[in-house]
């Protein structure tokens, strides 16, 4: 028996023991770097996913993670259930490790570039959820916010530590990467002070999903179906509306990579419109700013990734790339556009 083949055992014999189910099939998912993962089918016809945590995983973020989750489902929010095991527990401990179980949404994840439909509804899902989450108890868990406070010469520090790290990694694409990391180090200490500037002095902070990425969306026919793997950390809306509607791969490899991210933004403020203006307005910015201060993706080898994974984590660095170019030489007019929206409220 392969080590694929004793994972899927296991989580069969776990989901027998702690939750009474008796499987049928078990197929691994490779995606997400934080947990093993597993889709299951029930001898009764269930479809369920499976996380199995790592030895090292802090289990109380976990469970205010999936007590979030459930938050929101009972808000009507498009969140799969998470199962309860036999102690009515979110998060079981067997076989040595902590597991979850939820119901698989209908869909699938897809990280093509958005359409301006599912641009709208993520746009309806991100604005109520927020608005739900605003009555939400503060995470201890904190998102960073290197974007806004991080010292520039820190940042650039670190392009010369991720070129020593792809080195020795033996980065397939070295050259390449050297010239990004150059582009990066130019635009941190050309743009990232007055970018900074024009930020607002004060900005809202709430409970948020803080991973509210497309890797975190089930979607089916331009729709949102599911919500996953939420983060529960204490964020800024302005942050993660910023962060979904300037997506990079949309933005890198659409021509309507504009009109996507004014639809959500338009969709998030109908839904959700006491945001202030000056908040909606800096979300581009902010975007753009996150994008210069992550290095996620500029080296893989630490992730112990899939094949196609892998090549989908190097592609993310290249897109961010040339997203920072594209939102940089669009964002007078963007941060124009955006305050429009706000002041009408999401109508145009």
């Amino acid at each position: 028996m392969d080590e694929a083949e004793r994972g899927a055992q296991l989580t069969a014999d776990v989901l027998e023991e702690r939750y009474g189910l008796v499987v049928d099939v078990v197929e691994p998912v490779h995606m997400g770097t934080d947990t093993i993962n597993w889709r299951v089918l029930t001898d009764d016809g269930l479809r369920l996913f499976v996380k199995q945590y790592p030895a090292m995983a802090d289990l109380d973020e976990a469970r205010n993670a999936w007590d979030m989750s459930e938050y929101c489902r009972a808000a009507k929010l498009p969140v799969p259930s998470v199962w309860p095991d036999a102690d009515d527990n979110l998060v079981t401990i067997a076989e040595g490790s902590a597991w979850a179980v939820v119901d698989e949404a209908p869909g699938r994840v897809t990280t093509s570039a958005m359409t301006v439909s599912l641009a709208e509804s993520i746009g309806v899902v991100m604005g109520r959820m927020h608005r739900v989450l605003a009555a939400y108890p503060l995470p201890k868990r904190v998102q960073h916010t290197r974007w806004r406070t991080e010292s520039v010469e820190d940042a650039v520090a670190k392009c010369d530590t991720v070129t020593a790290r792809a080195t020795r990694q033996g980065h397939d694409q070295l050259d390449q990467l050297r010239v990004d990391l150059d582009r990066r180090r130019t635009d941190l200490r050309a743009h990232s002070a007055a970018l900074r500037e024009q930020l607002p002095e004060t900005l809202v902070e709430q409970a948020l999903h803080a991973d509210l990425t497309r890797t975190n969306l089930i979607t089916l026919f331009n729709a949102v179906t599911g919500i996953i793997d939420f983060r529960c950390a204490s964020a800024m809306p302005a942050w993660e509306l910023g962060r979904a509607a300037f997506d990079p791969r949309t933005v890198a490899t659409s021509t309507n990579w504009t009109d996507c991210a004014l639809a959500m933004v338009r969709a998030y403020r109908s839904e959700h419109p006491s945001l202030p203006i000056q908040e909606v307005r800096a979300c581009a910015r902010i975007a753009l700013l996150y994008m210069l201060f992550s290095f996620y993706g500029v080296t893989t080898a630490e992730y112990s990734l899939p094949r196609d994974a892998e090549l989908d984590l190097k592609r993310h660095w290249t897109e961010r790339q040339i997203a920072i170019r594209r939102v940089l030489g669009d964002l007078e007019g963007l941060e124009d556009e955006l305050t429009v929206l706000a002041v009408n409220g999401g109508t145009s």
